[in-house]
């Protein structure tokens, strides 16, 4: 007990103040003014311990959500501050209704089509997006505001002769302070000691001498209690983010929370994360937060400095508390270059080389699918990449199904077990008799392919006079599954070719016999066993012997 106090208290306030310097940079990559940022850190931190089931996760903001959020309102603002903050607001309220609606509807599954490759190819360029989009900050220059990397890069090089270079070198200074405190410590608070560093330096100077950018005023106090007005028009013009935000945000959450929960041996149920950030969300917005979910580097840091409950979440948020009320004046002159120094070494950490040079050696498929939600991402934009990304994952699973692994087997000499002849050059085919194995069920995106197969089997030799079906991999058949079944072994009778069942299980066994396929081809046609089945064919015709 006494090492879970000490531990929560020490991961606590580290990731409390983490979450300072974090919380305003990701504001500011928002679009919004950094006070937002500590709003965000406070309410749905604590929302989240009372109702999520990961006692690691440090819910916040995020470098890719606030991505989204910048992507998503911009275009509808206006260029008017006062409606930027507003839509941020009721984008948050919305993301976390949606989330707590699937949570109750049990819809924890939809992880299940944001494949890994998908996320690997987004995130990775969203970090590159992100990266980029700091670019004005980092070099004291205007730069207009935009989620494609092209117009970012084009339009830093038409601004590139006014770079300010006191801006330049506080900001490259940061970048390589944070990685070399990194490189010593992973858990040390290197953002807070660039944000230290070049506060310290411009309120030395002077702002007005260095002509570095600073946050300005940045308002004390607790959030009040606020609810955004919004209309139907509005609701639907957000509808899209909305979504995007609410799943991304919850692959990002759920990823990282079941890598701390299987390494400390406990659960997560995705139903229950769903409504814990969506609780998170919605409460948070009525205490003016933008869209927030659990984080991969403060999760990783709460859990190396040594939480063990959610009590370490609650000293984060009384971290934040204390901040807000009696230290906001300390960031005046907290240089924006500095907070994007922190944005940029935060999200480039994201870009997963190794996991893309895995899928190139192993599954180009995936490899591709990565690629090109990446390229799709980087060149269209970001809803439109990850919403391309899952039509190519469901596309990929479609034509997967549809066209499941079939396998002709063989015996291997002296046994009576029967392997893929393929794979096995010992596997010697039955004289006469054609075996086959589809491992998949069998319904209406693959019926028509397992017909065509099965079909085949007349035409892999001279003297084929039976076909035995391994049904063993079969664990249901719907009806187009049965009128294709049907339809082959009609041809095969025409034919005067015999058909075999072996291994069919119990479930696909009553079909059968509703459909009448037992009657069509006979009950002792059916077998537990290849061997059985082709022994039991080979005895039903002569079989001509050599010599």
């Amino acid at each position: 007990m006494r090492d879970d106090i000490t531990g929560d208290l020490v991961a606590g306030l580290t990731v409390g103040v983490m979450l300072i310097p974090q919380g305003m940079a990701y504001a500011l990559l928002a679009g919004l003014p950094p006070i937002y940022g500590l709003y965000a850190s406070l309410v749905p931190l604590l929302v989240y311990a009372l109702f999520g089931s990961s006692r690691h996760l440090a819910v916040g903001p995020v470098a890719m959500v606030s991505l989204l959020v910048a992507a998503g309102v911009g275009p509808l603002s206006g260029g008017d501050a006062g409606t930027f903050v507003e839509l941020s607001i009721v984008l948050a309220l919305m993301v976390g209704i949606i989330q707590f609606v699937l949570g109750l509807a049990r819809f924890g599954f939809i992880t299940n089509f944001l494949s890994h490759p998908v996320l690997t190819g987004f995130t990775s360029a969203a970090a590159l997006i992100i990266g980029f989009s700091q670019l004005k900050h980092l070099l004291g220059i205007d730069i207009e505001r935009s989620s494609h990397v092209h117009e970012i890069v084009l339009s830093a090089a038409a601004s590139i002769g006014g770079t300010h270079l006191a801006t330049l070198l506080v900001g490259v200074g940061s970048i390589l302070v944070i990685l070399g405190l990194k490189r010593w410590n992973k858990t040390f608070p290197g953002a807070l000691v660039v944000v230290v560093l070049g506060t310290t330096l411009v309120w030395y100077f002077g702002a007005s001498a260095t002509g570095i950018k600073i946050v300005g005023t940045v308002p004390g106090g607790l959030p009040s209690f606020y609810v955004p007005s919004f209309d139907l028009e509005m609701i639907q013009a957000l509808i899209p983010v909305a979504m995007t935000i609410a799943l991304v945000s919850f692959m990002e959450s759920i990823a990282v929370a079941k890598v701390y929960a299987t390494k400390h041996r406990y659960k997560i149920d995705p139903n229950r994360e769903l409504i814990g950030l969506g609780l998170a969300n919605i409460l948070g917005s009525v205490f003016q937060s933008f869209p927030t979910t659990g984080g991969f580097s403060r999760t990783a840091v709460n859990e190396q400095a040594g939480a063990r409950t959610k009590i370490a979440a609650v000293i984060s948020a009384a971290v934040i508390a204390v901040t807000l009320l009696f230290l906001t004046s300390l960031f005046y002159n907290l240089p924006k270059t500095v907070l994007a120094a922190i944005i940029m070494v935060a999200v480039f950490g994201l870009m997963d080389y190794k996991e893309m040079k895995f899928l190139w050696r192993v599954d180009r498929r995936d490899f591709f699918l990565m690629s090109g939600t990446f390229l799709a991402t980087v060149g269209l934009g970001i809803e439109e990449g990850i919403l391309l990304g899952v039509v190519m994952s469901l596309v990929i699973v479609i034509y997967q199904s549809s066209r499941p692994h079939v396998a002709f087997l063989g015996r291997l000499p002296g046994t009576n077990t029967y392997r893929n002849i393929a794979r096995n050059r010992d596997a010697i085919p039955d004289e006469g008799i054609c075996i086959l194995r589809m491992d998949s069920t069998i319904y209406f995106a693959n019926a028509q392919y397992f017909s065509e197969v099965v079909q085949s089997c007349s035409g892999r030799g001279e003297n084929i006079k039976a076909i035995i079906i391994d049904a063993y991999p079969v664990n249901g058949i719907d009806s187009t599954g049965i009128h294709a079944l049907t339809d082959a072994i009609r041809v095969f009778q025409d034919q005067e070719i015999e058909v075999y069942f072996a291994g069919v299980k119990g479930p696909v066994m009553d079909v059968f016999r509703r459909s009448e396929i037992e009657a069509m081809i006979g009950p002792d046609r059916f077998f537990l066993e290849i061997y059985q089945a082709s022994k039991a064919a080979s005895d039903n015709f002569p079989v001509q012997k050599d010599g």
